[in-house]
């Protein structure tokens, strides 16, 4: 089976209007920029994205925010974008805000194979809103349904032929479990190797649950919000 593909057109190719989509990343650090990017050339509609935040006005998803392709955001922290919140003021976009650990689990339990999941998290809040309550051992869980996502898209730091995936630093907290949980798992990788030349012992994500990888090109790794010291 060939996962390797030439460039992010071609990754994306297939993705329809009204699909699911998982997009890893941290604010901004390990997006997956070229495969946005060929999204917003594209041009899919009605879509629902399931990712940590949702970018910033010109960068990441707010790309596709500014195109009015994205139909319904699932995420966690979304404060950094004015056209989303302008969307969801204006009632253009339906957004779904759950706890960031819930978000990871359910990501989680959608590579494991669970369907559901029972977290504390979000008890007692406007979360809890038409979700069943259990209680185990005097205490409360929500039970929280694993996604059902047509592709998740990731970046890694390197790869090899075979969807083999090292990541990098805080590029790490979310690509690895969104990868185990599309249908179908796009990667773009900074460096993409011939199988056998990566470490065992330090691959991140088996290529088992990738099947579609390429090496992507200019990437511009923005910082989210930048901080220095003042001299002296």
């Amino acid at each position: 089976m060939n996962k390797v593909y030439e460039n992010a057109t071609q990754a994306v190719a297939d993705i329809r209007d009204g699909n699911v989509l998982m997009l890893g990343g941290f604010g901004l650090c390990g997006i997956p920029e070229n495969c946005i990017a060929a999204l917003v050339q594209k041009g899919v509609k009605g879509l629902t994205c399931i990712s940590n935040n949702a970018g910033v006005d010109d960068f990441g998803i707010g790309l596709m925010l500014q195109q009015k392709q994205v139909k319904k955001m699932i995420s966690s922290y979304v404060g950094e974008n004015a056209e989303f919140e302008r969307q969801l003021l204006s009632g253009e976009l339906e957004v779904e805000l759950i706890p960031q650990g819930t978000l990871a689990t359910r990501c989680m339990a959608s590579g494991y194979g669970m369907p559901a999941v029972f977290t504390p998290a979000g008890v007692g809040t406007e979360v809890a809103q038409g979700k069943e309550v259990r209680n185990f051992n005097g205490k409360d869980y929500l039970l929280e349904y694993a996604f059902d996502a047509d592709f998740a898209i990731v970046k890694a730091w390197k790869g090899d032929t075979m969807g083999n995936l090292i990541y990098k630093d805080t590029a790490r907290n979310f690509n690895p479990l969104m990868a185990m949980a599309g249908k179908i798992t796009i990667a773009e990788v900074e460096e993409l190797v011939p199988a056998g030349e990566l470490d065992p012992n330090n691959i991140h994500t088996p290529g088992i649950y990738v099947h579609r990888i390429f090496q992507g090109r200019n990437y511009e790794k923005r910082i989210e919000q930048r901080t220095v010291r003042k001299a002296g």
